[in-house]
């Protein structure tokens, strides 16, 4: 079987999934399409039910746990008509058809789903805790320590054969499923040989020729790679060895480990005049092998860079209780520099019924920021305090992934195996900020200058040096057996295991000076630290001056420098499908689960005095029942409902007591340990209505109750602003989601141009409400305080934290069916949505609002050479970024800055 590795009729049971384009697409551009379609002997031909053959739909190549299938029996041989689950999946066709290079682009157009920052996928307006992806049916870990799911902006759309999300649950997923799960099925055997290379560039108006900032860092930044000047110094190793903390050591090797901690050139800002555009480019191919006997060997592979500059000037400040005044005002300029290289190669075996695809994977997520704030400070001295802070950083995310997976297809016998090992990086060496204060005291000589000082008093600036490094490994395996017992009764069960180890170490270290009052010239620290580190003016780019040479101190702000961390998995379950009429399906099943999560702070190296180390155990196993019915109520009327159990547990980051700071939210995170896992009761009920061909129109309504979901919320912790996480006690979800698919022919038009043209409408809309629930009693623990009142962090009837009430998507195409041609508008709104609760304040909301993109594709030939152009207009109308606090007229800017519009314009030669 070569090419798009279609499941025999009624063997792919796992109790699931019928895979189809239709959710999404309607019928069109067929001219694409049939370059993936069977041989003439293969293709479809009219049944003996007299079903249309042109309705008859082509199975996408999918990998999932359990396989898929197409219910046998059933008069209506529409694959997504007889699947047993609520699904949207985009084939290769179908993701080519979007315009989108990456597969976040490309999800971002189904039906609930929106795409948040850096590839960031929502299901049904919630966060991305609700959320689980899947690389060939086995966990991806992710690269991001605060996202749970893998950005998926770092896959390329021409090495997926297809992208499945399932909005409801069954069993032989993992019980870790909220709003869905998104699985991504590489390609095994290409249907022809291919090679593609392709290029592109663009800008944006906030960045492109635009002055900026950066650092001089290495010779290798801009494609992703350091060429060693930020390994760990000599001095700073000697101590990481000793297991002590800055200030145990020896003086001498403190004075040692200054002048290595800030090199001028990984900690001096330098001004660009002018930015240069984006740019990216790719190359992929594949070829198959006919061995004989109907056995073909196939290879992909696949490389890319992408480097992209952003400026972003981002407003945040605090407030007051009833946010009528400002304790703290600053704007920060940034400019980064996201550097993505990935690649990947398959191998992939089809013999018989039977495939074996064994999947590499590499990718490389660097970002390079450079950063200036200038805030004030209302409340120190008479006057006020000004600051501006400088920072410099480097973080390095890596994943590494391989996979082997089985699908041997012995008739009414299925037999599944899959293994994989991934292991994820995340570096940040030298992630310097230097601090200089205008004390503005009237009397002092340096009052109206900005100082650097060193002293650590909590009034000035603090100046450190931190050094990150995260290490996490995941084992996972599996095996899934399907028989069809009768051809109304087939059974699945499987076992899963999966086993993931985290190193988490953090060290942040502040430069101490201490003042010579023995020199009568140097009686003040004022005077001290303005002559050992010069001055400087508001607006100059600084020069961040070398400690080495002078008597300095360390002290440490990390009170736990590293922290281990495990979670082990052992799951079984099983599932029952049933088909007691025509028209009518009933799906069944369970799946049991057994689960160990564990912190542990290591108590031997480089803990401060004093310090309670918390640690997490969190032994749980659940029995998680699903069950879906599927009836055709009359023709082209079809009804579900479903209702399961499933979990969610906490992630290593939001349960170690480490800071962590994301540079894409600016705020700084630490875990709670007292965290446990979220349970979840799922009810769904949906209509689906088919208007001919593919064209189809549904209405869903979906209902979740939480226990102890875990969320946000905003702590301050020794004048420190500081996001942390807890649970609340309860919640409740509901909502309702419209989904329309439609294609529209316009051959009638007249003249040769809409000959062959149709316009293309894909329009739906996702209502959510939720609400928290506290009573009296309840309780929320977190650090310090295991009885923590749940009432001082939430509030009663609150919405859940990432959920926004209305998510619509909106596609209008006008696209060419015989060749590469397409117009597209895609609209997309979402409204408020709370991204970090308040506690005893208002919560922090940000409003995503309305954008507006355009997307253009083309084919030409260019010497007989097949080209493709294409070109994109993101944010048309410059939606800009709000996250804010409200209350009573009174509001404060948590993280506001304006986007911009972004173009871009590609050229893809095909050989």
């Amino acid at each position: 079987m070569r090419g798009s590795n279609i499941m025999s009729t009624g063997t792919r049971l796992a109790g699931l999934l019928l895979i189809t384009t239709s959710l999404t697409f309607p019928s069109v551009l067929q001219a694409q399409a049939a370059e993936a379609t069977q041989p003439a002997e293969d293709q479809l031909t009219e049944d003996v039910d007299g079903v249309d053959p042109e309705e008859e739909m082509q199975q996408p190549e999918i990998s999932v746990p359990g396989g898929g299938i197409i219910v046998t029996g059933r008069r209506n041989r529409d694959p997504e008509r007889n699947s047993t689950q609520v699904l949207n999946v985009l084939t290769e066709e179908d993701i080519a058809r979007t315009g989108e290079s990456d597969i976040a682009g490309a999800l971002g157009r189904v039906s609930g789903l929106s795409v948040v920052g850096d590839g960031r996928v929502f299901v049904r307006g919630l966060g991305d805790r609700y959320s689980l992806a899947l690389l060939n049916g086995l966990p991806l870990p992710s690269p991001e320590p605060l996202s749970r799911v893998v950005p998926l902006d770092i896959f390329p759309t021409n090495v997926i054969a297809s992208s499945l999300v399932q909005k409801t649950y069954s069993a032989n997923y993992p019980g870790e499923f909220g709003g869905g799960v998104i699985n991504l099925t590489t390609k095994a055997i290409p249907t022809e040989d291919f090679l593609t290379i392709s290029i592109s560039g663009g800008g944006d108006t906030e960045t492109t020729f635009e002055n900026g900032l950066t650092y001089f860092g290495s010779d290798w930044d801009s494609l992703g790679f350091d060429n060693g000047n930020r390994d760990v110094p000599s001095n700073l190793q000697t101590l990481f060895n000793s297991g002590l903390r800055a200030n145990e050591a020896d003086p001498a090797l403190q004075e040692a480990i200054a002048g290595q901690l800030m090199p001028l050139n990984l900690v001096t800002l330098q001004k660009d005049n002018s930015l240069r555009p984006n740019f990216s480019g790719s190359i992929a191919g594949g070829a198959s092998f006919e061995l004989g006997d109907g056995t073909y060997l196939g290879l992909i592979a696949t490389a890319s860079i992408s480097n992209e500059l952003r400026n972003r000037s981002v407003i945040s400040q605090q407030g007051s209780g009833d946010l009528s005044q400002l304790f703290f005002d600053s704007t920060t300029f940034i400019t980064d520099e996201n550097t993505l290289v990935n690649g990947l190669i398959g191998i992939g075996l089809d013999f018989d019924e039977h495939t074996i695809r064994w999947t590499n994977l590499y990718i490389r997520d660097t970002l390079k920021t450079a950063r200036l704030e200038e805030a004030f400070d209302p409340f120190p001295g008479a006057t006020g305090f000004d600051f501006i802070n400088q920072q410099t950083a480097w973080y390095e995310r890596q994943l590494m992934d391989t996979q082997l997976v089985g699908e041997f297809d012995f008739g009414a016998f299925d037999l599944d195996l899959r293994g994989g090992y991934a292991r994820t990086d995340r570096e940040a060496p030298f992630d310097t900020t230097v601090s200089y204060t205008r004390t503005n005291l009237p009397g002092s000589p340096f009052g109206e200058s900005y100082v650097a000082y060193f002293n650590q008093l909590s009034d000035a600036g603090i100046t450190t040096v931190s050094f990150d490094d995260l290490k996490e490994e995941n084992y996972s395996a599996g095996i899934d057996l399907s028989y069809e017992l009768t051809d109304a009764i087939s059974v699945t069960g499987g076992y899963a295991f999966t086993e993931t180890t985290r190193r988490s170490l953090s060290r942040e270290f502040r430069p101490f000076i201490q003042p010579d009052t023995s020199n009568p010239d140097l009686g003040s620290l004022d005077e001290l630290a303005a002559i050992a580190l010069g001055l400087r003016r508001p607006g100059d780019i600084i020069n961040a001056a070398t400690l080495a040479g002078f008597d300095v101190e360390l002290t440490e702000g990390a009170p736990i420098p590293i922290v281990d961390a495990e979670l082990t998995v052992h799951a079984g379950y099983g599932l029952v499908r049933w088909l007691p009429l025509d028209t009518l399906t009933i799906e069944a099943g369970v799946r049991y689960e057994d689960g160990v999560q564990t912190t542990t702070p290591d108590p031997t190296i480089g803990v401060a005095p004093g310090t309670i180390l918390n640690a997490t155990n969190i032994e749980n196993d659940y029995f998680l029942p699903s069950a879906t019915i599927t009836w055709e109520a009359i023709d082209n009327l079809q009804l579900r409902l479903s209702a399961s159990q499933t979990i969610g547990r906490p992630q290593f980051r939001e349960l170690v007591e480490q800071v962590y700071f994301d540079p894409e939210s600016n705020r700084r995170f630490r875990g709670n340990p007292f965290l446990q896992d979220s349970e979840l009761i799922n009810l769904e009920g949906r209509a689906e209505y088919y208007l001919g061909g593919r064209n189809k129109v549904s209405l869903a309504g979906f209902y979740k109750e939480i226990d102890n979901p875990i969320e946000n919320y905003l702590i301050n912790a020794s004048g420190q602003i500081l996001t942390s996480f807890a649970n609340a006690p309860s919640a409740e979800l509901y909502g309702a989601e419209l989904d329309l698919a439609y294609g529209i022919d316009l051959y009638d038009f007249g003249g040769s141009f809409f000959e062959t043209k149709q316009i293309l409408v894909l329009a739906n809309y996702t209502y959510t409400q939720s609400s928290i629930s506290v009573a009296d009693g309840d309780i929320a623990p977190v650090p310090g305080n295991p009885n923590q009142n749940a009432a001082n962090l939430f509030d009663q009837g609150a919405p859940l934290v990432g959920q926004s009430d209305h998510v619509a998507n909106l596609s209008l195409g006008l696209e060419d069916t015989e060749k590469v041609q397409q117009f597209t508008f895609l609209i997309n709104y979402a409204s408020e949505r709370v991204t970090l609760r308040g506690g005893l304040l208002p919560d922090v909301v940000e409003d995503p609002g309305l954008t507006v993109d355009f997307v253009a594709r083309s084919e030409l030939k260019l010497g007989g050479m097949p080209l493709e152009l294409s070109f994109e207009v993101r944010n048309i109308f410059g939606r800009d970024n709000f996250e804010f606090q409200e209350l009573n007229g009174n509001r404060i800017e948590i993280n506001t800055f304006d986007v911009g519009t972004a173009v871009s314009f590609g050229l893809k030669a095909n050989f």
